[in-house]
């Protein structure tokens, strides 16, 4: 009997510093992300959401297709021409963080990320009282201070990533998200807690 096993959304795994640095751009990110969460949109209809010119957007769009992140979709009524999401996810290459332009450039992309979500948290603690009181049930901070080894770290982050994978297949059919379902922001990292670690860490470059 068939099994009906779910198509993930295609992940990229980028060796390239320049494909890393061309999505660090805050303007850029935003673009990205409003193009996974409502679809296919012209450079007008992006720039109107995020009170950004047309011609603004229009460039950082062709920035990011010319690095795949992007590509123009089937053409709409009229002159319409929106754009779509080509990749859907990412994968930064570990062994390339020894050479410092890509170390350097997957740090910028960082920053842009969570500073992104950190302004998402800001945005949804202000207005948070006006949801729903299922979804002001449902969404928290969760906060913890554990020991661990190195190895225990690294498993448990792989736990997390297994969970967040199990509906990453919602991202690009919309058949397959339940009655209700939302888009909804998950972000967890799990860092040494203390700074000392600093001074004796080796160096990532040697």
């Amino acid at each position: 009997m068939a099994t009906d096993i779910p198509e993930h959304p295609p992940v990229r795994k980028v060796s390239d510093p320049a494909q890393l640095r061309a999505l660090a751009h805050p303007l850029r990110f935003t673009l990205m992300e409003l193009l996974l969460l409502d679809g296919p949109a012209t450079a007008t209809e992006l720039g109107a959401k995020l009170g950004e010119s047309p011609a603004n957007c229009s460039w950082h769009l062709r920035q990011l297709a010319k690095f795949g992140y992007v590509a123009e979709a089937p053409p709409g009524p009229g002159r319409r021409r929106p754009w779509q999401v080509v990749v859907h996810g990412h994968t930064t290459d570990h062994e390339a963080e020894a050479d410092p332009e890509y170390a350097s450039a997957h740090d910028a992309l960082a920053v842009v990320a969570l500073r992104h979500e950190f302004a998402r948290l800001d945005e949804w603690y202000m207005a948070r009282r006006a949801a729903p009181r299922e979804w002001r049930g449902a969404a928290g901070v969760t906060q913890s201070l554990m020991w661990l080894t190195a190895d225990e770290l690294a498993g448990l982050q792989a736990e997390i990533q297994t969970l967040v994978q199990r509906h990453r297949d919602r991202v690009t059919d919309p058949a397959r998200r339940p009655s209700g379902a939302e888009p909804v922001r998950f972000v967890a990292w799990g860092i040494p807690a203390r700074a000392e670690y600093l001074e004796t860490a080796e160096d990532p470059t040697e």
